[in-house]
């Protein structure tokens, strides 16, 4: 069962249920085990935010992502191109929204 902490700030673990998603999304339908709300913060703390995300999740348990920082496509990429992890990304009204596999 996913964990949630202080769901009032921004870069918070949220349980799937508090679907931070707000777009039309062609990945919309997929599930996850955990959210973090990244709006907002400048690069790196995305990248930090789901890092430590990944830390706590167990392997594949899908993490999903919304950052509105557009630096979050390269550091994010990069991240994923050293490890075993697997990433969808979508772009949608100025968001990007992710969902990692954790490997």
């Amino acid at each position: 069962m996913p964990q949630s902490e202080n769901k009032s700030n921004k870069g918070s673990l949220q349980p799937k249920e508090d679907s931070l998603k707000n777009s039309d999304s062609e990945y919309d339908h997929l599930e996850y085990n955990y959210s973090v709300d990244a709006t907002d913060l400048s690069c790196p703390l995305p990248l930090l935010k789901m890092k430590q995300c990944l830390n706590k999740a167990d392997r594949g348990e899908v993490i999903f992502i919304l950052a509105t920082h557009p630096a979050s496509q390269r550091d994010f990429q990069a991240y994923i191109d050293m490890t075993a992890h697997q990433m969808l990304m979508q772009k949608s009204n100025n968001q990007f929204l992710y969902w990692i596999t954790k490997a």
